[in-house]
């Protein structure tokens, strides 16, 4: 815990027994279901914990602003940012039902009434959202695909609503091949760890237009 007090100095006292629960939470689950490698629980609280709150550190999202975590495996980004934001409303998502399954007992046992939880592809979901965030399951292209549908228009934060994407390594090609407004953030910007160094926060937004071309690019994919 002491690595997030580090960078979050103002959480309140329920957010801070919340954060520090996670620990004692996903050892006992990830010995059930294997959300995290066994050889990094011991790292939890830096590269899963604070990997999801540094999307905190580029966006605070604002009240009644709705999410979508694609891909959560066991609960993040959306468990620590649920925790963070407790006035928003969270629907993690993954296609492994066991996984989903540690997801609702942890947002169970903390409390967590603004996250809900299904065993589902990102694709097959009828959901819009503010935001579809996610910690690199797949290539961006193939990502923005599935999400950019998912995205609803208008919105009342700071960032266009779009995709929020953890991600490392050069992404140069990746976003290339897309036709959005997009804004890397290295992450070490924020975070002084060497775990963070090559690692950074993607936001890709849709300019005009956007929509019909996905509409187009799903027709011409079947």
């Amino acid at each position: 815990m002491e690595i997030i007090k580090k960078y979050f100095a103002g959480l309140s006292v329920r957010q801070t027994e919340q954060l520090g629960q996670l620990q004692e939470l996903y050892t006992f689950w990830n010995e059930r279901v294997n959300v995290i490698s066994r050889r990094d629980i011991e790292n939890l609280y830096e590269r899963h914990v604070l990997h999801s709150l540094a999307i905190a550190k580029v966006i605070s999202f604002a009240d009644g602003t709705q999410v979508i975590d694609a891909g959560t495996g066991g609960g993040f980004p959306g468990i620590p940012l649920a925790i963070l934001f407790p006035e928003v409303r969270f629907h993690l998502i993954d296609s492994i039902a066991k996984k989903i399954k540690v997801v609702q007992a942890v947002a169970e046992s903390l409390s967590l009434t603004n996250v809900t939880a299904a065993a589902v592809r990102l694709e097959e979901i009828k959901e819009t959202a503010d935001f579809v965030v996610s910690r690199a399951v797949t290539q961006l292209p193939q990502f923005v695909q599935w999400a950019m549908p998912h995205i609803r228009a208008g919105g009342n934060n700071s960032l266009p609503n779009g995709i929020l994407y953890l991600k490392g390594g050069d992404l140069t090609p990746e976003l290339m091949q897309l036709k959005l407004h997009s804004q890397v953030v290295p992450l070490s910007r924020y975070l002084d760890e060497p775990f963070f160094e090559t690692k950074a926060l993607v936001h890709l937004w849709k300019p005009a237009g956007v929509k019909e071309n996905f509409k187009k690019l799903k027709k011409s994919n079947k």
